[in-house]
């Protein structure tokens, strides 16, 4: 792609609104404009996900308004003009800066196409538009979102028709059609307002999540003191109109984090990962004596928790929480209803969660990182039920992924952190019923299956030169037996994994899985949404200590062949 000659013509056309003809001519730094027009923003299985501001790899309306056009014809050509003015999509939108925005320029480009269009009235999580889908029987909606990136980052989730994001095969096809816009002069941004209706569903979302409820005794919810921070984001009214209803009383809010703004300006960055997202949180619940602190992302399909122990509070990791979730889930599960129990998890999860479920009676599966996976699964799980297959029919109990993402039920095909929110606060008024904490039940757990250290290190690298780093680095993994002194069984799920490793059917991936002889691992993999490269560790210990000591070890071999 001719860089110069794009910049050039997005600084010159006056097809492009003024501001974005401004901000272009005072760029006078060469790489900026390299990164900004040396490629489109791509569009992949995830959809989009970039640095707001003008270019062809950038978000703003024009590269939201092409995806959405490539997504309205995919519509047209795969459902029909019909099916289209009558059955719509949902477009929803998250706090960020220019989510609004870019929702209702996607709202126009579908209406403009003569497809229905639902539009979320407020700000709302992921789970909720994937609620949605199914209710007003959509063809598929948008979600705009970066998750939990930085503030400069804004994105572009599609789902299908059953409230998952798309899947390798129909995001490709997907793909196909948006690639084939090469001239943005043919969006029509002029909309058709007939066709937009606007919705507000939360005190639905909320009612059905609180059939998940595991703890009837409102007594004991009344006893647990909580701290909830949105982190600017959407879980604000739905995560605190749902713990009022399943019976919490004592739900106090970081207040200066409970205003949407999509600047973030409390944290550094609204992830509930990071420690430093929840710091006000945790002086909250330090100076009222709580017991729990909850923190969601902007989109509200994570959750992050920190929990009040003899020395503080401390944080617990996603592995961490979904293993106290299955603990809980699965120990009060009816077996009459659920009589052939499913967990599903991923390759990067750790295996101390599926140990757990086993032992309560459930099959395990593993798929890929991403939870749309994990929603196909649920899928085939219902299509099974449907169709008589009594090898695939299993009850679907719960999903989870290592990077804070739940789902427990069937509402939703996606993370939902509304309903993570209340089991995680029923999980820990249940045991301080018991005058245990939940960290106090993880450290039973550790002396019952052995301890497991789990973590995860991401190295960002930014623009053509990162991307081109992260590829070689994937090579380099390939061309090598092992970057590892103890030997380790090699899986690469670029190439078909054998169903005895424990995967069945699994698309090819951009993976590799190196297995310890004890069960310990570490898998390497590009991230699909970020310009990043992923590094994730799961050490068998017999204690904390031995196993700090070994990953420290294994993180210094595959951080120097990387040269990280």
């Amino acid at each position: 792609m001719d860089y110069l000659k794009n910049y050039n013509l997005w600084k010159d056309d006056n097809f492009f609104d003024e501001n974005t003809r401004n901000e272009l001519s005072e760029l006078v730094d060469q790489k900026e404009i390299e990164d900004r027009f040396y490629q489109d923003l791509e569009f992949g299985t995830a959809g989009l996900r970039g640095i707001m501001g003008a270019g062809t790899n950038r978000m703003n309306n024009y590269t939201v308004g092409k995806a959405s056009l490539g997504y309205g014809n995919y519509l047209m050509q795969n459902y029909g003009k019909d099916a289209c003015e009558n059955r719509g999509v949902v477009v929803c939108f998250d706090t960020r800066n220019n989510s609004l925005k870019f929702a209702k320029c996607a709202a126009d480009i579908f209406s403009g196409l003569g497809i229905k269009v639902y539009l979320m009235s407020e700000a709302s999580p992921i789970a909720v538009l994937s609620y949605a889908i199914r209710k007003y029987n959509t063809l598929g909606g948008i979600m705009v979102t970066a998750s939990h990136n930085p503030k400069e980052y804004n994105g572009y989730k599609v789902y299908d028709e059953l409230g998952c994001q798309l899947v390798n095969s129909l995001a490709n096809k997907l793909t196909a059609c948006v690639n084939e816009i090469s001239d943005y002069h043919v969006l029509n941004f002029d909309g058709n307002s007939k066709l937009v209706e606007t919705i507000d569903i939360t005190d639905e979302f909320v009612e059905v999540i609180l059939k998940q409820s595991r703890v009837t005794d409102k007594e004991i919810k009344k006893n647990l003191n909580i701290v909830y921070t949105p982190l600017h984001g959407t879980g604000l009214v739905p995560v605190t109109k749902a713990l009022f209803a399943d019976g919490f009383e004592n739900v106090n809010l970081v207040e200066s984090q409970a205003v949407a703004d999509g600047n973030f300006p409390t944290v550094v960055s609204p992830n509930p990962e990071d420690r430093r997202a929840l710091e006000l949180g945790i002086e909250l619940a330090e100076k009222i004596d709580s017991d729990i602190v909850l923190g969601t992302d902007p989109d509200c399909d994570r959750v992050g928790i920190a929990v009040k122990t003899t020395e503080g509070f401390k944080l617990l990791t996603g592995n961490q929480t979904g293993i106290l979730l299955i603990d809980f889930i699965l120990s009060s599960l009816d077996k009459n209803v659920y009589k052939k129990p499913a967990v599903i998890n991923t390759i990067v999860t750790s295996e101390l969660g599926a140990e757990i479920a086993r032992k309560n009676g459930a099959t395990v599966f593993s798929t890929l990182t991403g939870f749309k996976y994990i929603g196909e699964k649920i899928m085939q799980f219902e299509n099974a039920k449907k169709s008589g297959n009594s090898v695939q029919d299993f009850d679907y109990v719960f999903g989870y992924e290592e990077s804070y993402g739940y789902l427990c039920g069937t509402h939703a095909r996606d993370k939902d952190a509304v309903v993570a929110s209340v089991l995680i606060c029923e999980m820990a008024a249940y045991y301080k019923n018991k005058n245990i904490t939940l960290h106090d039940r993880l450290e039973e757990i550790y002396k019952e299956y052995g301890y497991y250290l789990d973590t995860q290190e991401s190295f960002t690298l930014k623009g053509k030169d990162g991307l081109e780093q992260i590829s070689a680095m994937m090579s380099k993994l390939r061309t090598m037996s092992s970057p590892f002194s103890e030997n380790a069984k090699i899986i690469d799920f670029n190439n078909s994994v054998p169903a005895e490793e424990g995967f069945g059917n699994l698309p090819h991936s951009n993976v590799i899985k190196y297995v310890f002889n004890d069960g310990s691992w570490v898998v390497v993999r590009p991230s699909g949404t970020e310009p990043k490269i992923k590094i994730y560790y799961s050490i068998k210990g017999e204690n904390k200590a031995l196993a700090e000591n070994r990953l420290e070890c294994i993180k210094t071999q595959i951080k120097d062949v990387l040269g990280l």
